[in-house]
């Protein structure tokens, strides 16, 4: 597996990570010793970032990977985001400087570790300034508790305000073909303030890997409420998995490798973290990391993702909309 550093001094990862969080959340029942297993595939595959977060299951996700990882060894990086809390009373967003430190020390706890690679804000409190978080965060950075910070689904202005409080290894959003709406603004952004990328649904919520039925989107909540998703949108975007899923078959890969190929050439500062709780899954997701196009198969790859897709993503308080929209959105890794 090749590896890539995210920021200027950052984490030095595998080109392609896990992203953990459908071991607890958002995909139906779970099995804990499945999703062991799972994980354990994915650094046998050569995977060693980790992503999770406080939300993911309250709690489970972190205490899971905490059980899959134990005896991993020096190369795991562990990446954990805290700003959004689940619990019995419902779902908020809290990024208040005075718990920033109570947080992060309740995620080491369920970790079972002693420091944390990559300490993400998993969404600006729109009570708070970012700055302020920030510089909490960047106390736990001097306490040796975290070695890293990044920041997940912030625009422009507010990576700048962060980045001008500590340095930023990493930002987190959603990036793939389906969605390039952060090639306008949030890349560049990164790059100028040497953070790296690491996109989330690299895999276009499922859609790219053409294995999506009608289903399997009209059961998923996260999915029947997007708006790629629905009607005239779907059938439009399903045509264009067809091209996709070609272009694949003739160059003996997955749509889903293929779409993660794309993601990775965009920059050597590109992770991406897809998702999944199958092992088989795992391991293809993984090897794509291996896979070079030639020039002819990257033109009409890049014709295929030009033609643009159909629908707009469900948005986020980063982008100013609501509180109840951040919330609803916190499906990272597909």
């Amino acid at each position: 597996m090749q590896q890539r550093t995210l920021g200027n001094a950052g984490p030095v990862v595998s080109a392609i990570g896990l992203g953990c969080m459908g071991f607890s959340q958002g995909y139906g029942a779970v099995d804990d010793d499945e999703s062991v297993a799972a994980i354990h595939t994915a650094i046998d595959s050569g995977a060693t970032l980790f992503d999770t977060a406080q939300s993911y299951g309250g709690g489970h996700n972190e205490r899971l990977l905490a059980r899959a990882l134990r005896g991993a060894g020096p190369q795991v990086r562990v990446a954990t985001k805290f700003g959004i809390v689940r619990g019995a009373d419902g779902v908020h967003l809290d990024a208040k400087p005075e718990r920033v430190r109570e947080y992060c020390d309740a995620s080491l706890a369920r970790l079972g570790r002693e420091v944390i690679d990559l300490y993400y804000l998993h969404r600006v409190d729109p009570e708070v300034p970012i700055a302020e978080t920030i510089g909490a965060m960047a106390e736990l950075v001097r306490a040796g508790k975290v070695r890293n910070l990044g920041v997940s689904e912030v625009n422009p202005e507010q990576l700048a305000q962060a980045a001008a409080v500590h340095p930023i290894a990493a930002v987190q959003f959603e990036w793939s073909m389906l969605w390039r709406e952060p090639e306008r603004d949030v890349v560049p952004a990164a790059r100028e303030l040497g953070a790296g990328l690491v996109p989330y649904s690299p895999l276009g919520r499922g859609l790219l890997t053409a294995t999506l039925t009608s289903e399997t989107v009209t059961t998923s909540d996260f999915r029947r409420n997007d708006p790629r998703f629905a009607g005239e949108n779907l059938a439009s975007n399903m045509s264009r998995v067809e091209a996709l899923r070609a272009l694949a078959d003739r160059l003996g890969i997955t749509p889903g490798q293929l779409a993660l190929t794309w993601l990775l050439a965009q920059g050597p500062d590109v992770a991406p973290i897809p998702g999944s709780r199958r092992a088989a899954r795992i391991v293809e997701n993984l090897a794509a990391a291996s896979i070079e196009l030639g020039a002819d198969d990257r033109a009409e790859l890049d014709k295929i993702v030009a033609d643009g897709w159909a629908g707009d993503r469900q948005s986020f308080a980063a982008h100013g909309t609501s509180r109840s929209d951040a919330l609803s959105s916190d499906i990272d890794h597909v």
